[in-house]
């Protein structure tokens, strides 16, 4: 008895939690756009939709989420398609690399291409020496969408395709045999059978890569792309307090987000049935593709991941040279901008608040993310379910919609009484919980996979010998999971040192300054300011890509299961 009320009050504390940090923020958004001082209102939700500049920052940030969701589809289906049927040398190595766009925000890869496609950047420089134009052309200034749907598209498609490889092996093969021992054609089993059982993951993965895209502000903002509905809110935050445009954007951010969410877990659950029926059967035997066909593939897919690294080895470029400036490649190369990127007081702060802030918002997510998993999987009390719907809310729900919340509603709030959570006074203890919230997701699937494949003979038998609740939990499901815990916790640090939305919007002060916004500051230095920010993201480039390393050997396949929304 004593156990069921303990379980019930971490059920509370945990819906508390979520209550205060995830739902009021969007309530009271919600309550700023549509309730006003004279009661219920569509004015300003009217305003957003008349407004021939907001409907032109609408269709744009539509039509971005579109062509980058579109773009990384076409990317990530074949190569997801062969990873999972074929069977080739290196499959290890290459299924690792597709995952190294991940290691770098589109937002500080935006660094490196601004110098790549500027007016007398390379590009322009290649094509006059190859006499293919006669003057410099800038690309981004010309084509400032393509910028951003090529670096979102090249930076997204790895969740698309970890979401896609699952799918389809997943799919039971004693199906796919059975349609082709009743005359069925190749193409006949991919349509009839293929597609159709794959396609609650397809679109998991579609929808949580629109979503990104639609709601994405650091890369046009980088790029100079102001009539972005996400630009437009950034914008709006020095007037939170006043004006309840800026609510009724994120509002429709907020609309789309739930709608795509919605339909995620709707077609996810309507095909778990099928799929688990796949999971159950006989395993696939992958085939083997000719020297040829190997060729091709290898090619395709290096050229791939060529493009998609691109942002990164531009990053480099800029942060390793003093002058890139008509010429295809950089000149003078020093290691200056690294020392200059840890050794300013400015930088030195930055990287002690992400440090601080990413370690406690792991710690968060580690407490709360083992409490989420174990109520749902080991004690599947009442309202577990809807704990675990909200504890995956944030994957759907974007840090800029989270960050806009916490302005508005924490701003003032205390007066003089806590004003701790005050993000004008002092932001860090929201962006360290905005931190944590954002990366929940992770924590939660990481641990939900470790105690699923943990039997419970072992807490069975610690209880029998009269082991309380918490040794059990301390003495044998921790170091049982310890390894999954560890890859969530890792996870959880890494992205939270390179969050851009929270930290862009929460942060006003320098002295509070994250990586992130301080690379941004430091973007409109004139001494060399690029060149320290492009070695400020390389330092976080290293370490997300060491942290996404050490988790995909922790979890290996699993790792896929922390980018789902379902």
């Amino acid at each position: 008895m004593r156990t069921r009320s303990n379980n019930y009050i971490m059920l509370i504390i945990i819906l508390v939690f979520l209550a205060v940090f995830l739902v009021w923020p969007m309530a009271y958004v919600f309550k700023r756009s549509f309730i006003d001082n004279k009661g219920f209102t569509l004015f300003y939700f009217g305003s957003l939709l008349s407004d021939p500049l907001q409907l032109e920052a609408i269709r744009t940030s539509l039509i971005i989420a579109l062509l980058v969701t579109l773009v990384s589809l076409v990317i990530a289906s074949p190569i997801a398609w062969i990873v999972a049927r074929r069977s080739f040398p290196a499959k290890a190595l290459i299924s690792g690399l597709i995952l190294l766009p991940m290691i770098l925000p589109p937002f500080v890869g935006a660094l490196g291409m601004k110098m790549i496609f500027a007016r007398c950047g390379a590009l322009s420089t290649l094509l006059m020496n190859l006499n293919l134009i006669d003057h410099p052309v800038d690309w981004l200034g010309t084509y400032p969408l393509f910028g951003v749907i090529l670096l979102e598209a090249l930076h997204l498609y790895p969740v698309l395709y970890l979401n896609l490889v699952a799918s389809f092996a997943n799919i039971d093969p004693s199906l796919e045999e059975s349609a082709a021992n009743l005359g069925a054609t190749p193409w006949h089993v991919f349509r009839r059978i293929v597609l159709p059982l794959s396609m609650p993951g397809i679109f998991a993965g579609t929808i949580l890569v629109f979503i990104w895209s639609f709601t994405e502000l650091g890369t046009p903002l980088v790029f100079g792309l102001r009539r972005v509905l996400p630009v437009m809110i950034y914008d709006s935050v020095s007037e939170v307090g006043t004006n309840p445009a800026g609510y009724a954007q994120v509002v429709l951010l907020l609309l789309v987000a739930a709608a795509g969410f919605w339909i995620s877990k709707r077609l996810t659950r309507s095909g778990n049935n099928i799929s688990t029926l796949g999971r159950l059967s006989v395993s696939r035997e992958e085939k083997k593709m000719s020297p040829g066909t190997i060729l091709a593939v290898y090619l395709f897919i290096g050229f791939v991941i060529c493009l998609s690294i691109l942002p990164h080895i531009s990053v480099l470029m800029v942060a390793s040279s003093k002058r890139w400036f008509l010429s295809v490649l950089p000149e003078n190369f020093t290691v200056e901008f690294f020392r200059r990127a840890v050794g300013s007081e400015m930088t030195q702060t930055a990287l002690f608040n992400s440090l601080s802030l990413s370690l406690c918002a792991s710690i968060i997510d580690l407490l709360a993310g083992f409490t989420i998993a174990w109520l749902c999987v080991r004690r599947r009390i009442a309202g577990s379910a809807l704990l675990d719907t909200l504890s995956m809310l944030p994957l759907a729900v974007p840090g800029l919609i989270i960050a806009f919340g916490y302005m508005g509603c924490f701003s003032g709030l205390f007066h003089d009484h806590l004003t701790f959570l005050n993000p004008r006074v002092n932001p860090m203890v929201l962006l360290a919980v905005s931190y944590a919230i954002r990366r929940l997701p992770y924590m939660v699937r990481a641990a939900h996979s470790g105690l699923e494949q943990t039997s419970t003979v072992y807490e069975e038998a610690a209880a029998n010998l009269g082991a309380s609740p918490f040794r059990v939990v301390l003495r044998v499901t921790f170091p049982l999971i310890a390894a999954n815990l560890l890859a969530g916790g890792i996870l959880c640090f890494a992205f939270s040192m390179l969050e851009v939305s929270d930290s862009l919007i929460l942060a006003q002060s320098d002295k509070f300054y994250p990586i992130t916004k301080a690379i941004y500051a430091l973007m409109d230095s004139l001494e060399n300011g690029v060149n320290v920010a492009s070695a400020l993201g390389a330092w976080g480039m290293a370490l997300l890509a060491a942290a996404l390393l050490w988790a995909s050997c922790l979890l290996g396949k699993r790792l896929g299961q922390m980018f789902r929304i379902s």
